[in-house]
């Protein structure tokens, strides 16, 4: 693990292990986060939880560009900030994301 003033990096595997779009499921101490990969390679780190009422995980949602589609509800949220889109309100919790040498490291 990698120590920043903010925070603590902890490996979340390596960049190959996440498949373009597809939100993958992490546990990271008592965290379960969505990890994403988008079509530029930019890697995206969330709690597994949508805003929504009803509750749901994100993990199985679907990424065009920096925004993901949440799998139950179709709300749109832009993983650059967390916040859902207009009509729908909410925002998700993100994480930082570093990427070393291949492998994948989110601030916790």
């Amino acid at each position: 693990m990698t120590t920043k003033q903010s925070g603590t990096y902890f490996p979340a595997g390596v960049v190959e292990e996440f498949l373009p779009r597809i939100g993958r499921v992490v546990e990271i101490k008592d965290h379960q986060l969505a990890v994403f990969l988008a079509s530029d390679g930019t890697i995206f780190a969330a709690d597994n939880h949508t805003p929504h009422p009803k509750g749901g995980p994100l993990a199985e949602g679907i990424v065009s560009g920096h925004y993901l589609y949440d799998p139950l509800y179709d709300w749109k949220i832009d993983l650059t900030t967390g916040l859902v889109q207009a009509p729908d309100n909410g925002q998700v919790q993100m994480y930082p994301v570093k990427v070393e040498n291949g492998q994948v490291w989110i601030e916790i």
